[in-house]
């Protein structure tokens, strides 16, 4: 039986929603988007989406190649521009906002890709994070980098150039330098991407932690046994919009989701 129109709605319901607090009052979302078109010319990559992230909050974003995944995670992080509407983080529209003034407000970003300065150590990467994105004082971002390494798995590398470790160290010193700039938003972008099975449970382990220090998550990952296995929410993207959204079971049962992704409904 396919999920019903109460379990699973698509549009602005997430931005609407706003999760009940320890005593019954109403949260605000940490990061919310409201109404966010990005046209390229005639190219219409996104169009209309609303999406909110609860406080510790794990959403995760799913969606065929092309729906627009990855250019909103850029607008969230402020690495592009929306061509309409809105982005807000802790009640304060940031939608002007740069991506480093972002990111030493609270969200974090990882790419898809690793990006590492490869002539650095995993230390030394880190070590920059602290400084420059969260703007630590010398001596103190020298401890939190090796405190960040630590929880992300990888003070046993902190001495090895970025560019002799494994795909899966690179995809920890990616979140550790994100980490490293003490974000309250994590954006992971594919973080699971290229990893063997084995690989992708320690990675989850080290996400699990994460969310356990209470930081809220956003995750765009085509590796979807991974990503069902943290979030508490899932929006399925398709074309540029919401498709559907909800508990994680039900949208990925949805015969909409279904279709996007297999060319019909099954």
């Amino acid at each position: 039986m396919s999920p019903s129109a109460e379990s699973v709605t698509a549009g602005s319901v997430a931005a609407e929603t706003e999760k009940a607090g320890p005593v019954g009052r109403a949260v605000p979302p940490v990061l919310s988007a409201r109404g966010i078109h990005r046209r390229f010319g005639s190219l219409v990559v996104l169009e209309g989406v609303d999406i909110a992230l609860a406080p510790g909050e794990a959403l995760g974003i799913v969606g065929p190649n092309g729906a627009g995944k990855t250019t909103l995670l850029d607008i969230l992080s402020g690495a592009q521009a929306p061509s309409e509407g809105s982005v807000t983080f802790q009640g304060q529209d940031v939608t002007r906002w740069k991506v480093d003034r972002r990111c030493r407000g609270g969200i974090g970003r990882s790419h898809q890709v690793p990006r590492p300065f490869t002539g650095m150590t995993a230390y030394e990467n880190v070590l920059v994070a602290s400084v420059q994105g969260a703007s630590h004082p010398r001596r103190a971002a020298q401890q939190h980098a090796l405190d960040v390494l630590e929880r992300c798995g990888l003070l046993g590398q902190a001495n090895r150039p970025a560019a002799a470790l494994t795909l899966l160290e690179r995809k920890r010193l990616e979140m550790a330098r994100a980490l490293a700039t003490d974000p309250q938003v994590l954006l992971l972008d594919e973080i699971a991407g290229g990893l063997t099975d084995a690989e992708t449970d320690e990675l989850i382990a080290t996400i699990g932690q994460l969310r356990a220090d209470g930081i809220a998550i956003i995750w765009i990952e085509h590796v979807l046994h991974a990503l069902l296995r943290v979030i508490d929410r899932l929006v399925c993207l398709a074309q540029g919009r919401v498709l559907a959204e909800g508990e994680p079971a039900a949208v990925m049962s949805d015969p909409r989701v279904v279709e996007a992704y297999l060319g019909s409904a099954v």
